[in-house]
């Protein structure tokens, strides 16, 4: 499993224009599912994610969780996270789960994530064409894959 993680100051989804997910301050998570991935993965990277230290406490250092700070998540499906460009320029992604294995995965996920912030993480729509939007506060962007856990 792969993510990546962005400080946010707001983030939000839209599907053929409608707005269907927001957050204010808190974590803008794409998340990489590949066919290996357990729910091994799933616990280890939500407590990974919810005891992330980098929102700035009184003194302007990064020393506080999304759990500290009370802030939201915001959690959105991307298969592109496990993308091979070894060969050639068109990225192969024959590494990324098939819908039927990774969308329990990131039922699983989302609600494992939200129990260890202890607050309902808001998501996009699996599978979905979908346009971002986000305010990267720092620019902070963290980069975390659960095989490789450093």
């Amino acid at each position: 499993m792969r993510v990546v993680i962005q400080r946010v100051r707001k983030a939000s989804v839209s599907i053929e224009g409608k707005e269907v997910a927001s957050i204010d301050r808190g974590l803008m998570i794409l998340l990489g599912i590949e066919h290996e991935d357990t729910a091994e993965d799933i616990d280890w990277l939500c407590g990974k994610i919810a005891r992330l230290r980098i929102f700035d406490d009184e003194d302007d250092i990064m020393n506080l969780s999304i759990t500290d700070i009370q802030g939201d998540a915001l959690v959105v499906s991307q298969f592109t996270l496990h993308a091979s460009t070894k060969k050639g320029n068109r990225p192969s992604y024959i590494r990324a789960a098939r819908p039927e294995s990774a969308i329990p995965l990131y039922e699983k996920f989302v609600s494992r994530l939200s129990q260890d912030i202890g607050s309902q993480v808001r998501t996009g729509e699996f599978g979905t064409m979908m346009d971002i939007s986000l305010v990267n506060q720092g620019p902070v962007t963290i980069l975390i894959d659960s095989k490789i856990r450093e």
